[in-house]
């Protein structure tokens, strides 16, 4: 099987693509199995999603050979091949948990959708990005919600357009990653302490709340709603156990439970 899907003791969740004699290219095959390990994940009672790859690449984007495969099929059945593909990256991006992504090496055609899907993106400084898409006289599509809102509409222009390579650093500077590493492990170790330390309850509320403000005018329905949004975590289990933790000078339960 070319996808796994570990859950440590931590409840962390780890999911790899290992597929490097295709530099984790993905097929129809490896999006279903992407699709149901996620999905399989978002049900259970976890911390965080870790999606990483095994190999020299992060992903070279859509398998080649699957693609001319396509090539010779009708409009409606590759609308419901692409639909397959947008449901990965729905799922992905609906994730209920923090999602932390691990890139190195090549990250090519759709591989930028599953980067930009995940809250947090870490990549080597050897990486390499390309919406390569427009070289094969394709484009984007599926993933370009998701692109689009990682880097911005300005910056796709320019990148969605020339299919140029960039670098980590330029990546970093998109927005499209937050951090660049010399060592993924360290990396994951990193954010995964960190989102550990943070209320579980609250940290899935966040990402809630983000879906639900950004780009929304600030106006009074949405001053109301956030205005309930906080009062009602104040007033949960979590968030009664997080402030009595601060005034008493101890850590909360979570980070006990976290711990064991």
């Amino acid at each position: 099987m070319s996808v796994t899907l570990t859950i440590t003791k931590t409840k962390v969740a780890i999911l790899e693509l290992s597929r490097p004699e295709k530099h984790n290219a993905f097929d129809d095959a490896v999006i279903a199995e992407l699709i149901k390990c996620i999905e399989h994940a978002n049900s259970l009672d976890i911390r965080a999603l870790v999606l990483k790859t095994d190999g020299k690449h992060f992903s070279a984007g859509a398998d080649l050979g699957w693609m001319k495969s396509m090539a010779g099929n009708n409009f409606d059945e590759n609308v419901a091949d692409s639909k397959q593909l947008a449901k990965l990256m729905s799922v992905l991006a609906n994730c209920p948990h923090p999602t932390l992504c691990l890139v190195q090496g090549a990250a090519f055609g759709g591989a930028l959708g599953l980067i930009a899907c995940c809250d947090i993106a870490v990549a080597t400084e050897n990486a390499k990005f390309c919406l390569s898409e427009v070289k094969l006289g394709l484009i984007p599509a599926v993933i370009s919600p998701y692109v689009i809102k990682a880097i911005g509409e300005r910056q796709a222009r320019r990148y969605f357009l020339t299919a140029e390579v960039f670098t980590a650093n330029t990546a970093l500077d998109l927005g499209l990653i937050h951090e660049i590493s010399d060592d993924l492990v360290h990396s994951q170790a990193q954010f995964i302490e960190l989102l550990l330390n943070n209320g579980p309850s609250a940290v899935r509320s966040a990402k809630t709340l983000i879906n639900e403000v950004a780009g929304n005018p600030i106006d009074e329905t949405l001053i109301h709603h956030t205005a309930q949004r906080i009062a009602q975590i104040r007033v949960s289990p979590e968030g009664q156990e997080g402030l009595s933790a601060f005034f008493d000078k101890r850590a909360p339960n979570w980070q006990h439970a976290a711990k064991q």
